[in-house]
């Protein structure tokens, strides 16, 4: 029977440290959770005297505790830490990564999906780290879109199935509604074992996998053998031999991350008497070879074949100056249907391939079409010119995309004009780019990209627009010039008139000869006017608008609408001691004087007349040019019985005792203070009516 051996014997790099702390401990020290999945690494950590305890409520204060290489979540740290207990953590470093991302993304509000043993310790420890919105999907399971939320963060149990999960994640990648992060978690040394498994299964009858059945990594190597219709036997200690069949010519052997070297040897000095034993990698080396000096193949070598006959699968192709005949899978094909009836006149006709796998062979046609495209792709941005790239993630220094087989870099000052401080919110758009530098050979094909230098030169084009027709609008206009211009939008202050393309104002108080609280009571919006320049300021750019001055004031056409006796309505507007104001129309106000208010005499305007009464009022006088008008409402109300005039009055009282008597000289009275009369005599004179004193003052009838 002969052997072959895997390259992999003994414990991985974290099960390693965590043994060999827990074994330099001393004793008493406790284990929080059995240190690896094997009885016997078990068994000789009691022995030595540590303590296992299933959970940190077991351990007392002041206690020295390893944490094993699975990892605990948070709380177990914070419950451990008021305990005062001396924490040795043997976490393994891959678990510490799977850690960091989930609690940095759960803070962030991300639904964390871990693909894993919901009852294995990694897993139990991987959701502690979580704000509680998580959800673990297992080898068993079938993944469910609607598990998705807005945004979801995905990790992996470190000893999950490699193939497992990326079926999984090829359905999660087909929803492009919901942003999902994903963190291939496996670790390497897992995935490493996981495919020399499937490797040895496939080059022999039988495969035995040594190791614990409480491991899940070993589990998992019992899976891949078995998938491969191998039969597999599972040895945990050297005893479970003897159920193993010796009928075999070729037999394999593997083992789990936490099985120990010394059980690996023992295994392998049973099985060696009388038996050919060889190291996977030596074999491996070998076959390679043969194969290269066979065919001298090469992962995306272009090659000329033979088409020697057409199946429902595809073209078998006789690949030119070798004995192999490979077939061309229909679906990489370029053809819209494929049919085999089609080939049928083209059997021996050659066609270029190119080499998408090895061990076995892959052909592509397509892949030949991609290349070409990708070449004029690159070509083109090699030229200088812009290109498209969807940005799929980001790092410290910038963002990350890919254009065929290269990868894009967009550094984070070449995003835009100014600083970005959020690169996260970038992800998933689509930028606008061109190529500053471009590295392209077998090990390394990126470009570094610029969006930054797209869009300075977009601004310095549309800032010379922008001059150039400032220049042009600015040499056309003069101070009084008549422009018509639409309004775009207001503002407290005034409003905003297109003129050309260009912005100028026109202010508030230049809408209309009256006050007016708002723009919308003289202009609408997206509504075209005439307006005046009234002023231009070059070098600030500004030109302010007037439109009142287009119309007509309203004491203009006071002279064509009122006369001296017309009876019209106003509003009391102001009331002062010698009077009250009326305003007969917007713009439009007269004086009301005290005398003109009653028959009566008044001593105070407000005891007759308040602010906003509607009063009715005869026209006294009107002058246009000084913008006066003079008003009375008495002249419109009928004098009442037996009232004298006050003055009258006054001069008869003056004259009692003083009949036949020569009246005596007046005493020269000292200056008097300015009375209403004198205001309102004043306001005469000025010009602001068009009544006399004696009309003003003139008697009761």
């Amino acid at each position: 029977m002969e052997i072959v051996k895997t390259k992999f014997d003994g414990f991985c790099k974290g099960v390693s440290r965590a043994v060999t702390t827990a074994l330099d401990s001393g004793v008493g020290t406790y284990v929080l959770g059995n240190l690896v999945h094997n009885e016997i690494v078990m068994k000789t950590i009691s022995d030595r005297g540590l303590v296992t305890v299933g959970s940190d409520d077991e351990i007392p204060s002041g206690a020295k505790v390893i944490i094993r290489a699975h990892g605990v979540g948070k709380s177990v740290y914070e419950r451990l830490k008021q305990k005062n207990c001396e924490i040795i953590d043997c976490t393994c470093p891959f678990v510490k990564k799977i850690h960091g991302i989930v609690s940095e993304y759960s803070s962030k509000g991300f639904h964390i999906i871990v693909f894993g043993d919901k009852n294995h310790a990694e897993v139990k420890g991987t959701i502690g780290w979580t704000n509680g919105d998580y959800t673990v999907v297992g080898e068993n399971d079938e993944f469910d879109e609607a598990m998705l939320r807005e945004k979801n963060a995905i990790v992996a149990q470190t000893t999950f199935s490699r193939q497992k999960l990326e079926n999984f994640l090829k359905n999660i990648k087909k929803n492009d509604k919901k942003r999902v992060e994903i963190f291939k978690t496996i670790c390497y040394t897992t995935i490493e074992r996981q495919k020399e498994a499937i490797d040895i299964a496939d080059s022999t009858d039988a495969v035995i996998v040594i190791g614990s059945k409480t491991s899940n990594n070993t589990a998992e190597l019992l899976n891949l053998v078995s998938s491969r219709e191998k039969e597999c036997f599972l040895v945990s200690e050297v005893a479970d031999l003897k159920n193993v069949k010796t009928n075999f010519k070729k037999v394999g052997i593997v083992c789990g991350a936490s099985t120990p070297h010394e059980l690996i040897q023992e295994v392998f000095l049973n099985m060696e008497n009388n038996t050919e034993v060889k190291a996977l990698n030596e074999m491996e080396e070998a076959v390679a070879k043969m194969d290269e000096q066979s065919t001298k193949f090469r992962k995306g070598q272009t090659i000329t074949a033979t088409i020697s006959s057409a199946t429902d699968e595809g073209l078998a192709l006789y690949i030119n100056n070798t004995k192999k005949e490979i077939v061309l899978p229909k679906e990489e094909l370029i053809t819209n249907a494929y049919n085999k009836d089609d080939y049928k006149d083209k059997i021996g006709e050659e066609i270029e391939v190119m080499i998408v796998g090895l061990n076995p062979v892959k052909l592509s046609e397509k892949a030949i079409a991609q290349l070409k495209e990708e070449e004029e792709t690159i070509k083109s941005i090699e030229e200088g010119n812009t290109f498209n790239v969807t940005v799929d993630g980001f790092n410290k220094g910038g963002l990350t995309g890919k254009i065929g087989s290269y990868g894009v870099f967009i550094p984070s000052s070449q995003i835009r004009i100014g600083f970005v401080k959020d690169l996260e919110k970038y992800v998933g758009k689509t930028l606008r780019c061109k190529m500053e530098k471009i590295e392209k050979n077998e090990r390394r094909k990126q470009i570094v990209a610029s969006q930054r230098v797209i869009l300075e030169a977009e601004k310095a084009e549309r800032d010379a627009a922008k001059a150039a027709k400032e220049e042009a609008f600015f040499s056309a206009i003069s101070v009084g010039d008549i422009i018509k211009g639409t309004v775009v939008r207001f503002a407290q202050f005034g409003a905003f008139v297109d003129v050309n393309g260009f912005d100028c104002l026109a202010h508030i108080s230049d809408l209309s000869w009256t006050n007016i609280k708002n723009c919308g009571e003289v202009l609408e919006l997206n509504k075209e006017y005439e307006f005046k320049i009234l002023s231009i300021d070059t070098e600030k750019k500004k030109v302010s608008l007037g439109y009142k001055q287009l119309q007509p004031k309203p004491w203009d056409l006071v002279g064509e609408k009122y006369n001296v006796g017309d009876v019209v309505k106003g509003t009391v507007v102001r009331i002062t001691k010698f009077g009250a104001f009326v305003e007969v129309e917007k713009g439009v106000d007269g004086l009301v004087h005290v005398s003109q208010i009653s028959h009566e005499w008044l001593e105070n305007p407000t005891t007759a007349v308040q602010v906003g009464q509607e009063v009715e009022v005869k026209i006294l006088g009107i002058d246009t040019e000084n913008e006066k008008m003079t008003l009375s409402i008495k002249a419109l109300q009928p004098v009442p019985e037996g009232l004298e005039r006050p003055n009258r009055q006054r001069r008869e009282k003056n004259n009692e005792g003083h009949e036949g008597e020569e009246k005596p000289a007046r005493e020269r009275k000292p200056r008097r203070e300015k009375t209403d009369d004198d205001e309102i005599r004043e306001w005469n004179e000025g010009g602001e009516g068009g009544a006399s004193i004696a009309e003003l003052l003139g008697g009761n009838n």
